[in-house]
């Protein structure tokens, strides 16, 4: 915000329109060129995606001969069971940015309400949910799931999302009652509160709205350990088998491993180039939102 001052004294707060933040966000990251490089990675998987079914040759049920290596028919080799790797890897990215997606989704809805409630209020509130955020903090995550999945005796791709959010959002809740400790205390915020406005007005129409490039940075940076998170899980025996997750294609590659190496070779390829691509765009996306923190 940049406060303009006329000739009478009077203060005018000038707040850029969300249309100026995102070509300021997009001129930005357009100047990286890992951070653009991540954002093609990420548009083509969401691509891939949402298109998987006029993509893939094959339906992912669909057999033929098995074990067959890479070739002009089978561009990513067939599976045990004759199935098409091109089609299942294709597929898998459907349900893989799925389990990331909504993932986060989880993390913020819990990690958002946790840090805006102590941030905001701050006293006894605060010590108590920051507390047990720092005990969540300090537990391992993969062992954290893995307990936690085990206990559920569920292999519900859905129960799988529903325990990473709400054991992924402890740093989300740190990273957003630190904003809120800060923003607080802003002149716009003591403003509103003399002209009456109720805490609920203030927390979400005056303080949150500044939040989201903190957010959004978080979210972007969570979603490949989500992916990842799903499957390890998976390939230690603790995920839904019958899913079509990345996570189900390793565990079956790895019984292949010395023998016919593409089984696990290409939907491990598509974890890694997913992982990166939204690193790589979150680090560009965290870079173009301060500097629009900056011009404000």
């Amino acid at each position: 915000m940049v406060e303009r001052t006329d000739s009478n004294e009077k203060t005018e707060v000038y707040k850029p329109s969300m249309a100026s933040r995102v070509r300021v966000v997009w001129r930005e990251l357009r100047k990286s060129r890992l951070a653009f490089a991540g954002f093609s990675i990420v548009v083509f998987m969401v691509i891939v995606a949402l298109f998987a079914p006029i993509i893939t040759p094959y339906e992912p049920t669909w057999q033929g001969p098995s074990r067959r290596p890479p070739s002009m028919q089978y561009p990513f080799g067939t599976d045990g069971r004759g199935r098409d790797m091109l089609t299942l890897v294709v597929h898998g990215a459907t349900i893989s940015l799925y389990v990331g997606l909504a993932s986060v989704f989880v993390e913020i809805l819990i990690g958002v309400a946790i840090g805006m409630f102590a941030g905001y209020f701050g006293g006894l509130i605060d010590d108590i949910l920051m507390r047990v955020t720092d005990i969540i903090m300090t537990l391992p995550t993969l062992v954290l799931l893995i307990v936690a999945v085990a206990m559920l005796e569920v292999r519900s791709i859905h129960v799988i999302v529903l325990v990473m959010g709400v054991f992924g959002w402890p740093f989300m809740a740190r990273v957003v009652r630190s904003e809120f400790l800060q923003l607080r205390e802003s002149t716009y915020v003591e403003a509103a509160t003399s002209m009456g406005a109720s805490s609920w007005r203030i927390t979400i129409h005056h303080i949150l709205p500044n939040t989201f490039s903190s957010i959004i940075v978080i979210a972007t940076m969570d979603i490949p350990w989500y992916i990842f998170y799903e499957a390890t899980l998976t390939f230690l025996g603790f995920g839904d088998p019958s899913s079509a997750s990345w996570g189900v294609l390793l565990e079956i590659g790895y019984y292949h491993l010395g023998t016919h190496w593409w089984i696990i070779t290409f939907p491990g390829l598509a974890l890694f180039f997913t992982s990166l691509g939204f690193n790589l765009f979150g680090d560009g996306l965290r870079d173009a939102l301060d500097v629009t923190q900056r011009g404000r």
